[in-house]
């Protein structure tokens, strides 16, 4: 009898790396010339897991979330765990904009993922595990299959591979 082989469906978000680029990303807008004299800054609160994005006017807000995004791509961050809050005013005449960094699969998309799986066809087994789902099968090409199809699959949010086994 063969031994099960399973990994883990996560999703997750290297804050050192975040860190990484918000340093690389403020020493290209204390460069650029489009910001020069204005007060965009962007900040990372690691108790509650967002960014703070300040900057001067909605126009600069968007330059500067721009420059942020290139920066996380490049680090390798999933830019699809950002889930942005509304354009809100903030003191001195600034706008502020908080970016909350999305970790684990909630609820609704582990659902998805169960449903993806479930309908694939395969003999594996999947389980929700708080915010993580682990997909279980004897065959392990029916594992990359899975891995396969849940990355093709087109989901809210970026999802990671872990503990194949």
């Amino acid at each position: 009898m063969s031994k099960e082989s399973s990994f883990d469906i996560v999703s997750q978000v290297d804050l050192s790396e975040v860190d990484n680029a918000i340093n690389i990303a403020t020493k290209e807008i204390t460069t650029r010339y489009d910001f020069k004299g204005s007060k965009s800054e962007i900040t990372l609160d690691k108790s509650s897991e967002e960014l703070v994005l300040v900057s001067d006017d909605e126009y600069k807000l968007e330059q500067l979330k721009d420059v942020l995004i290139t920066k996380l791509i490049k680090r390798g961050v999933p830019t699809k765990n950002l889930d942005y809050g509304k354009i809100e005013q903030a003191s001195g005449g600034t706008v502020r904009q908080r970016a909350k960094l999305v970790t684990g699969i909630d609820k609704d998309n582990a659902k998805k993922i169960n449903t993806l799986i479930k309908n694939s066809g395969l003999k594996v087994k999947s389980q929700i595990q708080d915010d993580q789902i682990r997909v279980t099968g004897k065959n392990r090409d029916d594992l990359q299959q899975i891995i396969s199809a849940v990355r093709e699959a087109n989901l809210p949010i970026e999802v990671q591979f872990i503990n194949y086994r």
